[in-house]
């Protein structure tokens, strides 16, 4: 399970399609019936003029006269002792072939392949009816053949005549028409008989393949002054074409009359098949007389129709055929068209759709963000008082400190102690408000690392094993180092309540791409932190609203909600992202995705000198500028301790006007410029510090803040920056650099943010 920082619009599309068609009152149009209906009509269009075209065709031939009858029956009885000679003399052949290779393997026959092609083709090549004599093995492999030597390699193991007499069915003993590819390409149909093995077993099959064009050509004989309106045809009993003439095509069926006498065992009859009067067209029946080819499943029929009828219905039918397809060619563009224009409006309705999700999912994150601005200026403003408050305190410890109270050490350092807790609290709750002020640089993060190793293992306790994995390739990093080791302590006690009985939390770094089609918010290069735990992990209720400031499922008084937004904040600030991946019973992962920076680290930074070690200040003309009485008071008193003459302000309007009267009275000016920024009135602290740099002689300024947005406009001004609660010694510091740079010694320089 992953949670992104874009997972709000991610998630939201599944489900808002059905409420978007629901809110709209438009129920969602069902486009697989109305294609399968379109397609059904098409079909219908198609088939059904087809069908209808037949069965008029059918009913053309009614019908005969007497005379007809006689002709049908004569022809049929000659075609049919014609047949069955063939059918007879082919099943002597058959059974000379069989005898032939009796007893023989199929290694065999391969062996004296050249002596049995020989005698194949003295068996079947003095007969014209005859295109091959073929021998084949039980799993249907050409053995042998009449007409090839050697016997190309071909296969039948999946034909229907071999299928059936491999089955013992009786009708596959004669094949339907096919190809015969190996000869010249002429049509054939095939007659054949099981090989027996000793044990009675299939051992293959003897096949006789036998010209079509012989039985067309003997019909086109026996016909002779008729053919124009006879027509003879040699058919298995499931109604399959053997022969015919004139020819017919492949796909062409028999007469139903005569498939109704083959299902109800009829071995010769005489069918009359009356003609009917359609739409003024006239189409007589015909005469067909039918009769079995001895025992075997074939059949011989003839028909008769008179020559004048048939001319007529023959110049009528493409007259029939042009009034019914015509229509129906028609039908079909304008169905094909219709099944289009449903796939073009299914398309626009899934645009519609996702267009609509897409609103509503903007909308939604649009809430939440709203949501989120509004709690971060909660968050902000509580934290902005708190740092005040602490602000308060650390300047009145200081003030005890300096002042030698004896025998409170012990309280004095408590509240130090506490000083550093709620400073801790008011940062975390500055970032994830967004506020707390970013002191980016660029970073080598092996470096770094192992530099901070020993803080993670302090916060993931002695039951949990570290293991750091960080190349010396990873790209260096622009982030602010105090952040990022805050974020980094926060997922290890995060990972140390997870593995109350110990595990294993792991530190990785690698540098990626992130792309579009990866389904991040950002792209560009940013090197990925995973930190990785093998505790309980997260249920997906919990891991949805892990990133939301103040939630936590930790015990009251064990969890602030604030570890995780901070991770989330600092990274969203910092210009990368972050995600997490939990599974309960799994473990959690949790991967920060920061810029990389193309600057060359900077060297590690030298701690400021604390107050015991520099010299006092002294001396210094300090305006000071706080709205809060409490604060102005406890940093006027401190400035006062270090030898400072210190005037008050209480916002930037009336300090603007004490500068103005200190322009008009040079022999006492101000020194240096302490303000805060947020104050009452008509300009800031950022006003006040551009107001003190226009001047003739620019006046150093020094600006307190406890927020981040300030920040930017501040840095385009030539001040020297605190964050609120601050540290004294820093302060000393900052005033003790003013005043050398006033007195001449060391030059002026920018600002020290």
């Amino acid at each position: 399970m992953t949670r992104r920082l874009d997972d709000t619009t991610a998630n939201a599309l599944p489900e808002d399609r059905q409420d978007d068609s629901a809110a709209l009152g438009m129920p969602e149009p069902d486009f697989a019936v109305r294609r399968v209906t379109l397609i059904a009509l098409l079909a219908a269009a198609i088939i059904l003029p087809g069908v209808y075209a037949a069965a008029v065709a059918y009913t053309n031939f009614r019908a005969r006269t007497a005379s007809a009858t006689d002709a049908t029956v004569r022809t049929v009885r000659i075609a049919e002792e014609h047949a069955l000679k063939v059918f007879d003399l082919n099943e002597t052949l058959d059974a000379r072939v069989d005898d032939l290779v009796r007893g023989l393997g199929d290694d065999a026959i391969r062996t004296h392949e050249a002596e049995i092609h020989h005698k194949l083709e003295d068996i079947g090549g003095g007969y014209p009816q005859v295109a091959s004599v073929s021998i084949f093995g039980p799993e249907g492999m050409l053995l042998a053949n009449s007409r090839y030597y050697p016997a190309p390699h071909a296969s039948i193991a999946t034909r229907d005549d071999f299928v059936g007499i491999r089955g013992g069915h009786v009708l596959e003993h004669v094949s339907k028409v096919m190809v015969w590819h190996a000869g010249s390409g002429e049509a054939v149909f095939n007659t054949g008989i099981a090989r027996r093995g000793p044990n009675g077993a299939f051992a293959g099959l003897v096949s006789v393949a036998l010209r079509r064009s012989y039985f067309e050509s003997f019909y086109r004989e026996l016909l002779g002054p008729e053919r124009g309106a006879m027509t003879m045809m040699l058919t298995r009993t499931d109604g399959a074409v053997l022969a015919s003439y004139p020819p017919r095509p492949e796909s062409a069926v028999v007469a139903p009359g005569f498939s109704a006498a083959l299902a109800a065992g009829s071995h010769s009859g005489v069918l009359r098949l009356p003609g009917t009067d359609a739409k003024r067209v006239r189409q007589d029946g015909q005469i067909l007389a039918y009769r079995q080819v001895g025992a075997y499943p074939v059949y011989v029929l003839c028909t008769y129709s008179e020559s004048a009828i048939w001319s007529a219905w023959y110049r009528r039918a493409l007259v029939f055929g042009a009034s019914i397809f015509t229509p129906s060619i028609v039908l079909w563009f304008v169905l094909a068209f219709s099944l289009r224009r449903l796939a073009a409006e299914k398309q626009a309705w899934e645009r519609w759709q996702a267009e609509a999700s897409m609103r509503r999912s903007i909308e939604t994150a649009y809430r939440q963000s709203r949501k989120m601005e509004a709690l971060g200026n909660l968050v902000g403003t509580v934290a902005h008082d708190f740092n005040n408050l602490l602000t308060i305190v650390a300047t009145n410890v200081q003030i005890a400190r300096r002042r030698g109270a004896a025998g409170i050490d012990r309280e004095l350092g408590a509240i130090e102690r506490a000083l550093k807790n709620g400073q801790s609290l008011t940062r975390q709750l500055l970032g994830v408000a967004r506020k707390q002020p970013l002191r980016n640089e660029t970073i080598d993060l092996s470096r770094w690392t192992a530099a901070s190793q020993e803080l993670l293992r302090a916060s993931l306790g002695a039951k949990a094993a570290l293991v750091v994995d960080i190349g010396r390739d990873v790209w260096p990093i622009e982030v602010d180092s105090a952040e990022l080791e805050l974020a980094l302590i926060n997922v290890a006690v995060n990972a140390r309540d997870a593995m109350p009985s110990g595990g294993r939390f792991t530190m990785r770094a690698m540098n990626v791409r992130l792309e579009p089609e990866g389904g991040f918010a950002l792209t560009g290069e940013f090197v990925q932190i995973s930190l990785e735990d093998t505790g309980a992990g997260m249920p997906p209720d919990v891991l949805a609203h892990a990133f939301e400031p103040l939630f936590t499922t930790k015990p009251k008084g064990m969890g602030t909600g604030l570890g995780l937004p901070q991770v989330f904040a600092f990274c969203d600030r910092s210009g990368g992202l972050a995600t997490i991946d939990s599974a309960p019973g799994i473990g959690t992962s949790v991967r920060l995705y920061l810029p990389r920076a193309h600057d060359v680290p900077a060297a590690a930074p030298v701690a400021p000198q604390r107050a015991a070690e520099i010299a006092p200040a002294g001396g210094l003309h300090v305006l000071l500028v706080e709205d809060n009485d409490e604060v102005a008071a406890g940093t006027e008193a401190l400035l006062r301790m270090m030898d400072h003459r210190v005037t008050c302000a209480f916002n930037a309007d009336a300090a603007l006007r004490l500068i103005a009267d200190t322009l008009s009275r040079p022999a006492d000016p101000f020194d240096v410029l302490i303000s805060d920024i947020h104050m009452p009135g008509t300009a800031n602290g950022i006003d006040l510090a551009e107001a003190a740099q226009a001047l003739d002689a620019p006046l150093p300024v020094i600006l307190i803040t406890g927020y981040a947005q300030e920040l930017e406009r501040a840095r385009n001004v030539n001040v020297r920056v605190l964050s609120k609660p601050f540290d004294i010694a820093l302060l000393e510091s900052m005033l003790q650099t003013i005043r050398r740079e006033r007195e001449g010694r060391v030059p002026a320089h920018g600002k020290a943010i």
